[in-house]
């Protein structure tokens, strides 16, 4: 299998590099993360007017018609500069629903303007108390007239606080699961923002007999559909964190080469170098993961193992990645000034982010209960 990007992939990766590197550095990120929105509307635009908001979509939906890597590739971008616009929270993921279930009507009313950059997303689906990857929902919907209402709370629901659009998740009133469309800022939807530990933004979202409109038809197999929603969610992680750790290790390896001790510069101490190069070897393994998920999922295959194991992975390689990136940098690593403090901050996010490692731990022990022996 061929690993390597073709030539409209590089110019694609360079293309969004050139403008995520024009519009931030530490401290211009810092400024933008610090607003009341956390990103640049500015930014966006230019994503839009690039075609990178459409890239998952279909031509007949105003999108690009290409294929997820190419869409993985940006993503590990966004990790390289720390970019915080939602592109996978507020048109990856909710997105690709509407693209899989929705009606004529329904795409051709929201995928255009999200292609855009007119409209915001949200997939509204995790709910209090519940880790992933369990599919229980407290969620209700029922029936009004011609439409839905919906009852319950879903936290954490990344970006929630600036999307026009909700996709939510909830139990249909003969059982099963059903996604619905509903406006933010309808009747009856209490929507509570808040900063996370990254400085990206989320919401509380509580909904009181709100107004709801089915996406797709009735009896659309919608369980698939999230899952394969939740797969590109978690590709996508795993991509932005192999950015995240890229430059991690570009700035750590840059401090030791400059700054000097004892007369010389760090990178002359040999333990130094050896943990630097420990560092160099965890990047890797985690970057050969996120290719094995990558073309896991342009081939449609969204397996929970196959998932685990690449999360698991990458979680280990950037909790080593992050902690030796502090620890080589000492006290400048944990100031709010320097970078690699908001790497690891992003890094560690994306730890626990639909399940940690105990979480992928644990779907992969499951999986090998039927085994007669398990090598490792």
């Amino acid at each position: 299998m061929d690993f390597e990007l073709t030539e409209e992939q590089v110019m694609l990766r360079d293309t969004v590099r050139d403008l995520l590197s024009r519009a931030y550095d530490s401290e211009t990120r810092l400024k933008v993360t610090d607003t009341e929105l956390g990103w640049s509307r500015d930014v966006w635009r230019q994503l839009a007017e690039l075609g990178v908001l459409g890239l998952g979509f279909s031509e007949e939906d105003g999108g690009a018609g290409a294929s997820p890597v190419e869409t993985l590739v940006v993503l590990e971008e966004f990790g390289l500069r720390l970019a915080p616009e939602p592109l996978l929270d507020a048109v990856v993921v909710p997105g690709s629903l509407v693209s899989r279930l929705g009606t004529d009507a329904q795409r051709s009313a929201i995928l255009p303007a999200v292609s855009g950059g007119e409209l915001l997303l949200a997939f509204a689906h995790s709910e209090p108390g519940v880790r992933w990857p369990s599919e229980e929902l407290a969620t209700r919907a029922e029936s009004a007239g011609a439409g839905y209402t919906l009852t319950g709370v879903k936290n954490p629901v990344p970006h929630g606080d600036c999307a026009d659009r909700l996709v939510v998740s909830a139990v249909l009133p003969d059982g099963g699961l059903g996604l619905f469309l509903v406006a933010a800022d309808a009747e009856g939807v209490t929507r509570t923002g808040y900063r996370t530990i990254d400085g990206s933004r989320g919401a509380q979202l509580e909904f009181a007999s709100a107004p709801a409109e089915l996406l797709g038809e009735a009896g659309a197999d919608t369980a698939a559909a999230v899952r394969e929603a939740l797969g590109y969610a978690h590709a996508g992680l795993a991509a932005e964190s192999v950015g995240a750790m890229t430059e991690s290790l570009r700035l750590t390896a840059e401090y030791l080469r400059t700054r000097k001790q004892f007369g010389v510069t760090l990178s002359k101490f040999q333990t130094l170098t050896q943990r630097a190069a420990n560092m160099y070897v965890s990047l890797e393994l985690a970057r050969s993961m996120n290719l094995y998920l990558t073309a896991a999922v342009a081939d449609g295959v969204f397996d929970p193992v196959v998932i685990s194991r690449v999360r698991l992975q990458v979680a280990k390689a950037a909790r080593h990645v992050g902690q030796e990136a502090i620890q080589m940098h000492g006290g400048i690593g944990i100031t709010a000034e320097y970078p690699v403090a908001h790497y690891v901050a992003r890094l560690t996010a994306i730890g626990r982010t639909l399940g940690g490692e105990h979480e992928h731990l644990a779907v992969l022990r499951e999986a090998t209960r039927g085994y007669d022996l398990v090598e490792l």
